[in-house]
């Protein structure tokens, strides 16, 4: 019986049975579509987190952190540390140390109410310079922010971000020159930044902004930074200017064994990396449980192929009288069963991908979310590598079963 005759057999026999084919497949379509709606959705989110640290941070950025890197659930607390110390900035501004140094900001931060009237606002409030205009993108819809001599003078100045304007200040539009309370300290609002919204992944909408100085001085009463920000003088130097960081710390903190380190450096490559090795293992996560409803499609599969063979007994007698082999019959049967997944793994790849679309298109309209559709060719190869394996795999009994048919006794089967 050649190739031609049995593709076709298989494909009459497929057709003779329009409904229950399409109910048995059905596990396969949902499985697939499932696969790649998480492929798909995965890489979106992938794509826009990615865009959003690229947009928000420069390329050129390395951040320093107090506390060295936690080896076990033991080492949590040696995260929240007051390693960093003015020395270090000192140590780190000479030119012999870190030679592609291009700007160096310390940083502190806290959780703070901010009053103004009878009105208060629980902010995160933020102690920078005026390189944090480049180095965070935090640049004023209005006003002005920090400059050098607001630093160097401890000035009671300060940018809030929109959402603390919307809060303390509902009914009025023109708030530079207002003045609000932290710590019963009066600040004068200069700038104002605009609004990111929820969609954005770093948003300073809920932030009031203000001299580092000021903040270590009179807010948080501390003598330590929360992080150092070190922008490189070119990209292509930004991993040497890592490696001088680590070095100049280490002196500075008297460190000779690099796994006693009190500090982290992380460039902005190195946090693109980690989001993306989670993302990716998240998404691969999520699209092995959506696999498991595959099994529960090729178990359909195989006793909807166990049905048909007792119901085609008396034409598998037939055939095998007329000369057909026990390898025929196999591949006959076992064809009906890949034709089954395939055809549910490419209604499969058709649905998820059209679902995929739709929701990246309602992402980017309902929820403001700059989310592009991305079509995850793997995903789609390998629903199809996986939906005829399936079908191969649970199919085989089946027509290992019809195969073994003893002719005469098939002939007689009523």
């Amino acid at each position: 019986m050649t190739l031609h005759y049995i593709f076709k057999t298989a494909t009459r026999g497929l057709k003779t049975n329009k409904s229950r084919s399409a109910l048995t497949i059905l596990g396969i379509v949902i499985g697939i579509t499932a696969i790649m709606m998480v492929m798909s959705l995965g890489e979106g989110a992938q794509n826009l987190i990615l865009s959003q640290i690229q947009g928000q941070v420069g390329s050129k950025v390395i951040e320093i952190a107090p506390g060295g890197k936690p080896k076990g659930p033991t080492d949590f607390l040696s995260m929240f540390s007051d390693s960093l110390k003015q020395k270090d900035v000192d140590a780190l501004k000479k030119k012999s140390n870190v030679p592609h140094l291009n700007g160096i900001m310390p940083m502190v931060f806290g959780s703070e109410s901010v009053a103004y009237g009878n009105d208060t606002y629980r902010a995160t409030l933020y102690g920078v310079t005026e390189l944090a205009t480049g180095m965070y993108n935090m640049i004023p819809d209005e006003g002005r922010f920090l400059s050098d001599e607001d630093v160097k003078g401890f000035s009671d100045v300060v940018v809030i971000g929109a959402e603390v304007k919307e809060d303390l200040f509902a009914n009025n539009e023109d708030v530079l020159g207002e003045k609000i309370k932290i710590k019963g300290k009066n600040f004068k609002i200069i700038g104002i930044l605009p609004k990111k919204g929820a969609g954005s992944l770093v948003s300073f909408d809920n932030t009031v902004i203000i001299p580092y100085t000021t903040a270590q001085q009179y807010i948080l009463g501390v003598k330590y930074f929360n992080h150092i920000i070190i922008e490189a003088d070119t990209e292509a130097n930004v991993a040497r200017t890592v490696e001088d960081i680590k070095i100049t710390i280490r002196n500075s903190h008297n460190i000779t064994d690099p796994a006693k380190d009190d500090f982290q450096v992380n460039s902005q490559a190195d946090g693109i990396k980690m989001v993306s090795s989670v993302m990716s293992v998240l998404t691969l996560f999520l699209a092995a449980v959506a696999a498991i409803s595959l099994l529960v499609g090729g178990v359909g599969i195989m006793n909807i192929m166990l049905v048909s063979v007792t119901e085609r007994t008396r034409e598998i007698g037939l055939r095998k009288a007329l000369g057909a082999t026990e390898k025929d019959i196999l591949n006959q049967f076992l064809l009906e069963s890949v034709a089954l997944t395939a055809m549910g793994g490419f209604i499969g790849i058709a649905l998820g991908t059209s679902l995929s679309f739709l929701t990246a298109i309602g992402l980017s309209k309902f929820a403001n979310l700059d989310w592009s559709f991305t079509f995850p060719l793997s995903a789609a190869l390998m629903g199809l590598g996986i939906s005829a394996l399936v079908g191969l795999v649970f199919g085989l009994y089946p027509a290992k079963k019809a195969a073994h048919k003893d002719p005469i006794e098939a002939l007689r089967y009523e």
